[in-house]
């Protein structure tokens, strides 16, 4: 019997994210669902004809940081140019909730350090400090879902956050009370029990906050972090999300798993990190905890770490003892110091010592005004050219540039043989765009045409296969997304129809479209046909399909779920 369907999608390669082999098969959308596979015979108010492309569920991003950014942008671009329908808030410990009014200063300029964000920006997208629409992360969860987003959001509650709330600027100065994590425990549970998908925390020591402080969570004692990932399970939490640093390691991190009785995934596992073979070490670690029933899982990424960055916000060098007294200077004060001989010799002294992952060989002058012939030159290069050390060269071009001037630095993930293997494992999940944060710095936000074109097409080191089940099915079990991930009748219907002999991460460009005209890097998608979000066309060739400020389709995952799954 002929049926009719709201959405009717023909002629595609079905790729349906559990990692089956591909097969040919239309999919008919009714009530937001995916109603049937096969060959169709119905009707339906709309129909995609797509002959030659691959069909699969809506692709999933674990690791964003668009909390703040939501608020001003309901479309959350540029994660569905890239066929992303859902998207997990409040990484590494960060968010802006809960929060006290007087506190709301304090969070933006911690987001303005350790995300690499504009202040003016963020006071201007959340309208000063003076009108949030919320305080508790519930408040906070509601004002998302009576705005609507284009795509599905989940949000964990940050120990960043929560910490602030408790103890105010003593949570970047000291460890918490025993009355004071009975306090955080309570707020974590209340936001579990709102909607929230879990904890997270870091422990990571690039995330440096205001005024050079160690962010919140950082000043933790592991009791602490226990008693708040307890707090999550205990109020039906899915997943704890962790930056690992001192004190929080693998081994921690184990007995947090097995303390608190929930999935505990930490950010990140990256090549080059651990040496040229220590990855190995580390995969193997975590496969043998699994099969002991220790739900510890490393985020791994795609692609390279690469970090834009400008000497006014030194993001890739802020861990350093040296940067301290930076981190507190206005922009002259900056300027003296880089000029300081002191400062220089320290650097070159101590630097190499403590920087694992910035490397001045591995740096780019991606950005030079007074002389764009130097734009896209290998700092080291230029050094050798002028007879001068390259930290005195970076320095001297910030300076004659007053910090304009931009550099671009490899800092991991950058050996393909090691990618590769991480990618493999089946240990792993795939993680770490940082959509919504370093916005002026990187943009990986297009992790997954990425994956697709670079390593399925080009490099063929996985299959359509196992790179549509990263990117679906895997971070939706190990974040606890239960009504999204595959392409199966009854499931939500997220879709993404992509031509796979196209399918591409276009190049980085800067834009000005932030509140007040703030830049960031994006990057637009090649080959993605068709985005479809709770079953309706959100993107088609390219194009948004829904006027931005009407109704979206995207919804709030209390839970990791919709309300009516």
């Amino acid at each position: 019997m002929s049926r009719h369907y709201d959405l009717l999608i023909r002629g595609g390669t079905l790729v349906d994210g559990t990692g089956a082999p591909a097969v040919r098969s239309d999919v008919a959308i009714r009530d937001g669902k995916i109603a049937a596979l096969g060959e169709i015979a119905g009707s339906a108010d709309r129909t995609l004809e797509v002959d030659g492309c691959a069909v699969a569920p809506g692709f999933i991003d674990i690791h964003t940081h668009y909390d703040a950014q939501i608020l001003w942008d309901r479309n959350l671009t540029i994660s569905p140019w890239h066929g992303v329908t859902s998207v997990v808030l409040g990484n590494c410990g960060f968010g802006v909730a809960p929060t006290r009014p007087e506190h709301r200063e304090m969070i933006l300029r911690t987001l303005e350090n350790v995300e690499g964000m504009s202040l003016e920006a963020l006071r201007t997208g959340l309208g000063g400090t003076d009108d949030w629409p919320f305080e508790h992360f519930s408040e906070y969860l509601d004002a998302l879902e009576a705005r609507g987003s284009a795509i599905n959001v989940a949000a964990l509650v940050g120990h960043t956050p929560v910490r602030m709330y408790v103890m105010g600027e003593a949570s970047t100065e000291r460890e918490a009370t025993e009355d004071e994590v009975a306090q955080m425990q309570a707020l974590v549970g209340d936001a579990i029990r709102a909607g929230g998908l879990g904890f997270s925390t870091s422990k990571a020591p690039p995330h440096v906050g205001y005024d050079g402080r160690p962010v919140p969570s950082r000043l933790s004692s592991f009791d602490e972090v226990e008693a708040l990932a307890r707090s999550a399970a205990g109020a039906d939490g899915r997943v704890v999300q962790s930056a690992i640093g001192p004190g929080m390691l693998f081994e921690e991190l184990a007995e947090l798993q097995r303390r608190a009785g929930i999935t505990v995934s930490w950010t990140a596992l990256l090549g080059d990190a651990f040496g040229p073979e220590g990855h190995r070490d580390v995969l193997d670690m975590h496969r043998k905890l699994q099969a002991n029933g220790v739900a510890l899982v490393p985020q791994v990424s795609c692609r390279p770490l690469q970090m834009e960055f400008q000497f006014s916000t030194p993001f890739p060098l802020e861990s350093l003892d040296l940067f301290a007294e930076v981190l507190k200077a206005d922009h002259e004060g900056k300027k003296a110091i880089y000029g300081d001989p002191r400062f220089r010799r320290a650097l070159k002294e101590r630097g190499d010592a403590q920087l694992f992952t910035m490397s001045w060989e591995r740096t780019v002058v991606s950005e030079f005004r007074p002389d764009p012939g130097l734009d896209e030159r290998p700092l080291a290069e230029i050094a050798a050219e002028r007879g001068v050390d390259p930290i005195d060269l970076a320095l001297d071009l910030a300076l004659e540039s007053d910090l304009e001037a931009r550099f671009r630095v490899s800092m991991m993930n950058f050996t393909e043989s090691t990618v590769v293997e991480l990618l493999r494992d089946p240990s792993v999940v795939l993680g770490l765009s940082d959509a919504g944060a370093h916005a002026s710095q990187l943009c990986d936000a297009g992790f997954a045409t990425h994956l697709l074109g670079h390593w399925v097409r080009e490099k063929q080191a996985l299959s359509l296969e196992e790179a549509v089940k990263h990117l679906t099915a895997r971070p939706a079990e190990v974040f606890g997304l239960s009504d999204r991930g595959c392409l199966l009748p009854g499931l939500a219907a997220d879709v993404v129809v992509f031509d796979p002999e196209t399918v591409a991460c276009g190049p980085l460009e800067r834009v000005r479209d932030l509140p007040a005209g703030a830049d960031r890097l994006i990057a637009r998608a090649e080959g993605v046909r068709a985005v479809v979000v709770n079953g309706t066309v959100l993107r088609q060739d390219g194009v948004d399909q829904l006027d931005a400020e009407g109704a979206l389709p995207g919804q709030l995952l209390r839970g990791g779920k919709t309300g009516c799954s």
